[in-house]
C-alpha cells in the first residue's frame, strides 16, 4: 500500500472512497474496512485498528476462514510464481523468505503441506520481527495445536498484519 491517508481524510470520505482505500489492508477482504468505517469518526490510528479487529473477531465463522484462506503460504507456489499482493511480498521478503536455502525452501513447503491437510487453511504469521529461523520454529510448534486453537491464532496474526498495514498507510 504505497499511498498514505490521515485520519481526518478518512474520516471525511464516502464509505466507498474509505473502503477503497483501506480495502487491501486485511488481504483480499475489503468487508472489514467496509464495516468499519460505520465506525467512524476516529480519533486516532489506534481506534481505527480496533475497529477492523472488532469486524474480524466479530465476523461468522465462514467469514473468518475466508479471511484466514485469503492469505498466501510462507514462501509458498504464489510467492514463487509473483502471485503475491504487494504487501504480502514486502513482509515476507523483509522476513528473508526471498533468500530461503534450498533446504529451509524444501523444509517451509513440507510445513506448508502438512499444516494445510491438518488445518484445511494456510498458516498465517505476522512475519513482522521474524526471520525465517523463528517463522520455521513458529510454524513447527503451531502445527501441535487443535484446529479451533489454530483458527484464532491466525485471525490474531492476521489482526497483527493489519495494524502493521495500517501503521504504514496512515500519516
Amino acid at each position: 500500500m504505497s499511498k498514505q491517508f490521515s485520519i481526518d481524510a478518512l474520516n471525511a470520505m464516502s464509505a466507498e472512497e474509505f473502503t477503497a482505500a483501506l480495502g487491501a489492508i486485511f488481504e483480499h477482504s475489503p468487508w472489514v474496512a467496509q464495516r468499519a468505517a460505520a465506525k467512524r469518526p476516529f480519533r486516532n490510528l489506534q481506534q481505527l485498528h480496533e475497529a477492523m479487529a472488532q469486524a474480524v473477531r466479530s465476523a461468522s465463522q465462514e467469514e473468518q476462514l475466508a479471511l484466514i484462506r485469503a492469505h498466501p503460504e510462507l514462501a509458498g507456489k504464489a510467492a514463487v510464481r509473483g502471485e503475491l499482493t504487494e504487501e504480502s511480498t514486502r513482509e515476507q521478503k523483509g522476513a528473508g523468505l526471498d533468500q530461503c536455502s534450498p533446504e529451509e525452501f524444501a523444509r517451509m513447503q513440507d510445513l506448508n503441506r502438512r499444516y494445510n491437510d491438518k488445518f484445511g487453511f494456510p498458516f498465517v504469521i505476522a512475519v513482522k520481527g521474524h526471520n525465517r529461523q523463528s517463522i520455521l520454529d513458529n510454524f513447527a510448534k503451531r502445527l501441535e495445536n487443535d484446529r479451533a486453537t489454530e483458527a484464532k491464532e491466525c485471525i490474531e496474526q492476521i489482526i497483527r498484519i493489519g495494524g502493521f498495514r495500517l501503521a504504514d498507510a496512515i500519516r
